[in-house]
């Protein structure tokens, strides 16, 4: 199976350069037959509030009758995060919706992590000023260099533990083999709170954990219930550690193919559906728990001062190599 995604991967990567959507030859090759060509492309099933977003985008944008938008989720081109960002950056026009702690790793932008360090940010409506600070435009620089702009950031859920054996306590985790990012935040996350991080693609943990060679998932809710994970693992420590964003970048070559208007009309239509998706995220999760509870799924409600005690060595060691000051700075920026 992996062996013929990335064949078709391949095929369509091929496809969209000799199509004319790969937007290296500038204005006119982005915009051919005047409309500007873009997909969206994401990993997560097109019932999500993620996906979801990126159709609503494509449609306010081919709407506008200058863009040519199309939309690819649940693997369709990649299941790969990082290998569509990557594409990305090598001029194909794509949007791809990441989050801060690949992007940090993937681009050694190790501030990056601040946006989704635990229980650093808390509040999902401060995203919508993120854009405005001071932060956000010097991390868009810093990845422009690389070939890729910083387009939002959008509220994707609260992650939290889903484990074939209750989880009450931060040492119930002590030892269990639990699916995280495979990245630094994901590794710092299980050297504190004591379980093995296990960095597979998503497809493989519902079979992981019914096969027992994984012992549950940290993950957001809408996810969790979309893949049925309440079929293998029936308890949830609601510890929500991670305030999950998804935050969408593009090829910089596509920004900079368009044309001021335009850019700033993309960019503004983004923003503001993001904007518009994490409020309609968030609203809906307490729904998702609710059906959680009825398909026979245990909710610990922990004592969450306990796992902020546990995780906060990850700050006193600076285990994500962040700037001094940068929490405050970022707060502040955000009125928090």
């Amino acid at each position: 199976m992996k062996v013929l995604k990335s064949v078709l991967f391949a095929v369509l990567m091929t496809t969209l350069v000799a199509g004319g959507m790969f937007a290296g030859g500038g204005k006119e090759s982005s915009a051919e037959g005047g409309k500007i060509k873009v997909t969206f492309a994401g990993t997560e099933a097109a019932t999500t509030g993620q996906s979801r977003m990126m159709q609503a985008v494509a449609d306010k944008l081919n709407a506008s009758g200058k863009f040519d938008a199309q939309v690819l989720v649940n693997g369709a081109l990649s299941g790969d995060t990082d290998a569509l960002v990557t594409q990305a950056k090598m001029g194909v026009p794509l949007v791809i919706p990441s989050d801060p702690g690949r992007l940090a790793s993937q681009f050694n932008i190790p501030d990056l992590n601040i946006l989704m360090a635990p229980y650093v940010l808390t509040d999902s409506k401060a995203l919508a000023k993120l854009p405005d600070t001071e932060l956000f435009k010097d991390w868009t620089a810093q990845l422009e260099k690389q070939g890729v702009s910083f387009v939002a950031d959008m509220y994707n859920g609260y992650r939290s533990f889903y484990t074939a054996i209750p989880v009450k306590q931060v040492s119930d985790l002590s030892g269990l083999r639990i699916r995280g990012f495979g990245n630094n935040i994901g590794n710092a996350l299980a050297k504190y709170f004591g379980f093995a991080n296990i960095g597979i693609t998503w497809g493989e943990v519902f079979p992981g954990i019914q096969q027992k060679t994984l012992d549950g998932c940290e993950v957001q809710v809408a996810t969790a219930f979309g893949s049925a994970i309440y079929e293998v693992a029936k308890n949830l420590a609601l510890t929500k550690h991670y305030m999950l964003q998804s935050s969408f970048v593009c090829s910089t070559t596509l920004l900079n193919g368009m044309s001021a208007e335009d850019k700033a009309f993309f960019l503004k239509t983004i923003r503001e559906t993001a904007v518009e998706y994490g409020a309609i995220v968030e609203k809906e999760e307490q729904g998702f728990y609710d059906q959680m509870k009825e398909k026979g799924v245990t909710i610990t409600e922990v004592n969450i001062a306990d796992w902020q005690k546990a995780i906060q060595p990850l700050y006193d060691n600076n285990d994500l190599k962040l700037s001094d000051g940068l929490k405050d700075k970022l707060l502040s920026q955000l009125g928090l």
